[in-house]
Order: structure tokens, then sequence, then C-alpha cells
């Protein structure tokens, strides 16, 4: 995404377009940009795969500013499901992480929550909580209906 279409984003987007930036930067390691898109609000919460529940904006970057230390996170969000109210979305997903092995790029997934308030500054991340996932989990088990009525 273009730089001034992420800003606009972070700015006035949608949920979708708050997660797009979320994921960006990520890629990107700009941890500036990956705190915008977060709500100010002492109540936020991040969990990382494996981690304890890390709660507050400045916790949160601490979190993140670890973990870019050592480069960028290649993650991509996948098989979105959106749940939308008036002032929330909750998207659960599969996010497929490029990482490095010995023997070259290998992927690796993470089954995630992000959850997104609409505030006075517009949507904005209020939850992630990621857990390990694999690649047999990104298959999708779902419930269908036998009679529709």
């Amino acid at each position: 995404m273009p730089k001034a279409k992420l800003q606009a984003a972070i700015v006035g987007g949608s949920a979708d377009d708050i997660e797009a930036a979320f994921y960006e930067a990520l890629q990107t390691a700009d941890i500036d940009r990956l705190m915008a898109c977060w709500a100010d609000d002492d109540e936020i919460v991040c969990v990382h795969p494996g981690g304890p529940r890390v709660v507050g904006s400045v916790a949160i970057r601490a979190t993140f500013e670890a973990i870019f230390s050592n480069g960028t996170i290649r993650a991509w969000p996948e098989q979105v499901r959106s749940v939308e109210a008036m002032a929330s979305v909750v998207h659960n997903l599969l996010e497929r992480v490029e990482v490095l092995t010995e023997s070259g790029p290998a992927q690796a997934y993470v089954l995630a929550t992000n959850v997104y308030h609409k505030t006075a500054q517009g949507w904005r991340m209020v939850a992630h909580h990621a857990s390990p996932g694999s690649q047999a989990q990104a298959q999708e088990i779902s419930e269908t209906p036998q009679v529709l009525h």
C-alpha cells in the first residue's frame, strides 16, 4: 500500500484498512505506523504466540520493539472471517508467516483474532490475540445446516 494511502487508512479508514496497515507495519518493522493502528486506551491487549497477555500501549509497543529488533515479521492475513456490529468488528484469520530456516524460507501459520472498535479517531485495534498454528489448521471446519428454513 502506498505511504499516502496507508496514512489515510490509519486516519479514517475502515477496520479492513486498519488491518491492512497493521500487517504492512509488521512487514516493514515500522513501530510508529503499527502503534497508530491501535486505540488510545489503557485496556488494549495483545497476545503473541506462546506469550503472556500484554496490556496497554506502552507494554504493547515494547513487545513489538523487541520483536522488530530481530527484523520484520513477514505475515499475511488469510481466510479472514469477519463479524461486524455498529461500533466493533472482529476478524478471525489465519496468518501465513514466512520464516527463514537453515534450508531456506518456509511457511508457518498462526491463528489470530483482531478486534477493532470505532473510536473518535476512527477504527482502531483494541485486541490482537495470536496462537501457534499449523498447516493442518489452515483447513477450516464449519457447520453447515442440513435443512434450510
